[in-house]
């Protein structure tokens, strides 16, 4: 996978773009549970104030506050009176002083609201009127509790807080500042400050402040997808130009040893496999990370971390799950890809012998093979599919399962006074953060093995060497011996086989001759010629094109100077131009039509409506067999070549046609090497030079007559195909 992921480089620019924006999202998205709790907490509990200080407060509350401390001048040169010394105003004070007169402040206003609630100034007079005498009871009474202990001697008023400052200081912070804030917000009533307008200021200013956040988290997200939709994409072309470059370059050993239905799949649905991870990738391997350490930091710091235990169970039943689906699901990934190369090899050889089927009325049968292809992908897409349907909903079970078990803990922390509503909404946010970064993490788990075998498969086509490929230093070819092919004691066997196909097979095709290769089936005549243009490399011996080994020079120059036809003629979609002016696109028309005039394709061509414009379809399916081997040789003679190599080539043309395109090819190939493999004794006739093979060796050579006279195996041939007379009759001629 790591070798599939290093072609990245190319979009380097783009994946750090990504990953500065996936940390500017992931730090928005921690930031807005913080805002969740202020709205709840300071917004609507403390109506918008969020300072435990007063910045207004009356001289009557600024009284009763003094009542409990002893620090007045401290609190006092902090404020300013205004309205005939009836209001305290804050001064401008600096943060440093602003802490110091919060310490000193904040426990005499929590003993003023505690004093000032009905219930308990009640049972505070009661504890002191059981200690009155029965004369005074009336007095006291009717005199306001913060009345009474103002007038109480230190000692004695200490005595009777004492209880409720002890519970003071056993309040959390949170607890104790929201207290004092609700304080706070009764002494603004009674300075006759609007504090709806505060409240509803707070929460305006907050929830833009929120929605200015979730907008950058936004833009970050849908620039994240596009980009990284742009790199999957970039990504899946590089990989599809590296196994089609890589595949150019294979020989026939390779082809056969991957199939072509494989190599196509490895091309598409492989390449597809890796774009789909990779759109996904970067927001997990970066975003999940910083959103789950994130938050999990979040919880233990901004929140109340007593149950930062809940969030450990959620990761752990996600582990479980995942884990085991992990372990099912895996080895049906693997044989995913192998069983569609089969859907697509049987698919591929029904399409192709569509003919044949219906010839032989298997057209039953081969539904059959497809059936059983297609079932056998299918039951395990299901299976895939109902292990991956499995986990969603059982995660999601796990989700809400822990937001009951948070509310259900969190309410009776709130109901205890340990913590406030707003900090239990920010802790569910939290962990629904950090359990959907680990669902995000196993979701990319359940696709990362499909995805590594599809990278596995690629980088074996990307790895594979060819085995026939350029030296590093390669020769020139010799121009005194141009067009000269010498086959010196060759041999031949094909990878992994056991036995030689060809064996000591030493010939010499010279320019200005045409020299033929005939032999029974399977005798090895189109294995000799594909040694040629190094299709396959000899496995002994040596062949010689222009007086140097063809493993000396490049591919390239080698096949340059070969115009080759091979059995079955191959036409690629376009016109009839295109494919005459393969070689060279630049051709003269002239040329062209004097190509096609030598293969005898004139006269069907002008038949056609559009001439040489007239189109091809994908493999020539829309013109006759006939046809296309003329095409393919006029494809062959446009190119000029020094030689010319035919397999088969002429199999399809009817007698008068062979005849008339051999004779018209002589006059081309005046000064061109020219060889040709024949099943038809016609066609080599009045060859100069007759190869004769019979299970891959040579068992004669020389011309028609000498063969005819000398040679049981060639003569045997003929007289299969012709009767004396005609042989004597078409030799002469």
């Amino acid at each position: 996978m790591l070798k599939v992921l290093k072609n990245l480089k190319n979009s380097l620019g783009a994946v750090i773009i990504i990953v500065i924006l996936l940390c500017i999202q992931a730090s928005t998205d921690l930031a807005l549970p913080d805002y969740t709790s202020k709205i709840v907490n300071e917004g609507i509990q403390a109506g918008g104030i969020t300072s435990p200080i007063p910045e207004v407060i009356s001289k009557e509350d600024m009284d009763k506050v003094l009542v409990f401390t002893d620090k007045d001048d401290e609190i006092l040169e902090n404020y300013t009176q205004v309205q005939a010394n009836t209001i305290y105003v804050l001064k401008d004070i600096s943060e440093e002083q602003e802490e110091s007169l919060s310490k000193i402040i904040v426990n005499p206003l929590m003993e003023m609201t505690t004093i000032t609630n009905e219930e308990t100034a009640n049972t505070i007079k009661e504890q002191l009127l059981q200690n009155v005498p029965e004369s005074q009871r009336p007095y006291i009474e009717n005199m306001d509790l913060i009345e009474i202990i103002s007038q109480m001697p230190e000692e004695q008023r200490n005595e009777v807080l004492s209880e409720f400052t002890k519970q003071i200081d056993e309040m959390s912070d949170s607890i104790k500042e929201q207290a004092v804030i609700s304080s706070v917000k009764q002494i603004y009533q009674n300075a006759g400050v609007d504090t709806d307008k505060i409240q509803n200021d707070y929460i305006f200013q907050t929830g833009m402040q929120m929605l200015g956040i979730a907008l950058i988290t936004m833009v970050c997200a849908v620039t994240i997808m596009l980009l990284s939709s742009r790199v999957a994409a970039k990504l899946g072309k590089t990989l599809r130009e590296k196994v089609f470059k890589k595949v150019i370059s294979f020989s026939n050993a390779e082809l056969n040893e991957f199939s072509t239905a494989s190599l196509i799949t490895r091309s598409t649905n492989d390449v597809q496999q890796i774009q789909q991870l990779i759109t996904l990738l970067f927001r997990v391997v970066v975003y999940a990370p910083i959103i789950g350490i994130g938050g999990f930091v979040k919880v233990l710091t901004s929140s109340d971390s007593s149950m930062a235990w809940i969030i450990g169970i959620a990761i752990v039943a996600i582990l479980f799950i995942v884990g085991t689906l992990f372990i099912v699901a895996m080895p049906r990934f693997r044989k995913l890809q192998d069983l569609i190369d089969k859907l697509n090899e049987v698919s591929r050889e029904i399409l192709t012998g569509l003919p044949v089927i219906r010839a032989f009325n298997k057209e039953k049968k081969e539904e059959a093979r497809f059936e059983k292809a297609n079932r056998n992908l299918m039951k395990t897409n299901v299976f895939v599919n109902n292990a991956m349907s499995m986990m969603m909903p059982l995660l999601m079970f796990i989700m809400n399962s822990i937001m009951i078990l948070i509310v259900w803990v969190g309410g009776h922390n709130v109901d205890q006074g340990i913590m406030q509503v707003g900090d239990m909404m920010a802790f569910i946010q939290y962990t629904m953060q950090i359990v959907m970064a680990f669902l995000m993490i196993s979701m990319i788990s359940i696709m990362l093995p499909r995805a590594a075998v599809s990278a596995r498969r690629i980088n074996e086509v990307i790895e594979a060497e060819p085995s026939i490929k350029d030296k590093e230093e390669t020769k020139k070819f010799d121009q005194n011996k141009k067009g000269l092919v010498e086959f010196k004691d060759v041999s031949f066997r094909y990878p992994d086989a056991d036995t030689e196909i060809l064996e000591d097979i030493n010939f010499t095709a010279e320019p200005g001759k045409t020299t033929a290769i005939i032999g029974s089936t399977g005798s090895g005549k189109s294995t000799v010629v594909n040694l040629i243009p190094r299709f396959y490399d000899v496995t002994g011996g040596e062949l010689l094109i222009d007086g140097v080994n063809v493993k000396d020079v490049s591919q390239k120059d080698l096949r340059d100077i070969i115009g080759f036809v091979p059995q079955k003629g191959v036409l690629f979609s376009g016109t009839i131009e295109s494919n005459i002016k393969y070689s060279d696109e630049n051709m003269s028309d002239e040329r062209m039509i004097e190509a096609a005039e030598i293969a005898q394709a004139t006269e069907f061509i002008n038949d056609k409506e559009n001439k040489y414009k007239d189109p091809i379809a994908q493999g020539g399916s829309n013109v006759s067999g006939g046809q296309k081997q003329r095409l393919s040789i006029a494809r062959a003679i446009a190119k000029d070549p020094e030689i010319f190599v035919f397999d088969d080539s002429f199999s399809a043309l009817d007698f008068k046609t062979d005849s008339k395109l051999r004779e018209a090819l002589a006059e081309r190939t005046e000064n061109k090497t020219v060889i040709i493999v024949a099943q038809r004794i016609s066609t080599i006739l009045n060859a100069d030079k007759i190869i004769v093979l019979e299970e891959g060796k040579m068992v004669g050579v020389g011309t028609h007559e000498e063969l005819m006279k000398n040679n049981e195996t060639y003569r045997q041939i003929a007289l299969s195909q012709l009767s004396e007379e005609e042989l004597g009759e078409k030799g002469g001629k």
